[in-house]
């Protein structure tokens, strides 16, 4: 691969990443952060989603053993939205859009992120997206079901309590709008946009960080942050209702290893944003829709050097100074504790 600057095409969406191998050698390497690390207690009386405690608005969090789904109590989207559509002049344009926001409590335990969990417990974990997925995603409204989790304050994590969220919603969001006629552009081709994608990075290599007979975990050629990573069931399929249960085993053994190894690489608890993207819920078939899960962590060289999306990544295109090759190699190297 280019050893000099160099731009990706990103297949999934149809951008345009450059990389910038060479700026790795400049004497200034990013604002520091602090890393310190508070200890955790595996049960805070002031936290609103460990087992027995307050909530907003008087609501009381059950004394729950497992998972806990509750409708987010500040939720961005709402069922009870009026239909209504603005446009002046094809110029200001604006329409209502309904939704539902939950919350999903990984395990009473204040302490255990979903990496430090037994592989059994993420597995529960993952048959309450599927379950989920099938409830809101059967609502003849909702089009989009979105997993996905912020971990950690620099991400902007509100409470260190392990849990995610589901966000389900009237229209395809952009970036399944993107996926969608990229994966469908190929299906109508006669293959898997991403089953083909898969073949081509187990036949080189170079990115995959770690992989089973069900799935594989890997850098994206054309990722955008520095320790971005993609996970992909190996085979076809469209959301988690379609695994079974080996190959729902094997997506938890997955997460808590990948997990794992983001906070083996500089020592911290490693914040990311993960997402699952699942076939759309609107009532088409979408056969080419292959599952996937995106982690995204900011961190760049260090526990306290970040990646800024700034400037020109605002202005023009995304940016990265670490090659995907690069990052893979020291995923692969890192020890699973």
């Amino acid at each position: 691969m280019f050893d000099t600057t160099h731009r990706r095409l990103n297949r999934l969406t149809g951008e345009w990443v450059l990389v910038s191998p060479h700026r790795t050698a400049r004497p200034w390497q990013g604002q520091v952060e602090d890393a310190r690390v508070p200890e955790l207690p595996a049960y805070d009386p002031e936290c609103y989603l460990c087992p027995g405690n307050e909530r907003a608005g008087g609501h009381r969090t059950p004394a729950y053993d497992g998972t806990f789904v509750f409708d987010n109590d500040f939720a961005a989207l709402t069922p009870g939205v009026a239909q209504a559509v603005s446009d002046r002049g094809g110029l200001l344009v604006a329409e209502s859009e309904r939704g539902v926001c939950r919350v999903v409590c990984y395990s009473p335990r204040h302490d255990l992120p979903l990496g430090q969990l037994p592989v059994e417990r993420i597995r529960a974990v993952m048959d309450t997206w599927a379950d989920q997925y099938t409830e809101l995603g059967g609502l003849d409204w909702v089009s989009w079901v979105q997993v996905f989790e912020n971990r950690g304050a620099a991400m902007g994590a509100s409470n260190p309590h392990p849990h995610g969220q589901i966000w389900a919603e009237e229209r395809l969001p952009t970036e399944a709008v993107r996926e969608l006629a990229a994966q469908e552009s190929a299906a109508a081709a006669g293959s898997c946009l991403l089953c083909d994608y898969l073949a081509v990075e187990e036949a080189d290599g170079a990115r995959i960080v770690l992989q089973d007979e069900h799935v594989t975990v890997l850098v994206p050629f054309w990722a955008v942050w520095p320790f971005e990573t993609l996970v992909l069931p190996r085979g076809h399929c469209g959301a988690l209702p379609d695994l079974d249960g080996a190959r729902r085993d094997a997506l938890a053994d997955a997460l808590r290893r990948l997990s794992r190894r983001y906070d083996s690489l500089f020592g911290v608890p490693f914040p990311y944003t993960m997402g699952l993207h699942q076939r759309p819920t609107d009532g088409g078939a979408h056969p080419g829709w292959h599952l996937h899960g995106h982690f995204y962590p900011p961190l760049l060289r260090s526990a306290t050097v970040r990646k800024f999306m700034v400037g020109y990544e605002l202005l023009a295109q995304p940016q990265r100074d670490i090659t995907p090759e690069s990052a893979a190699e020291r995923l692969r190297a890192a020890v699973e504790r």
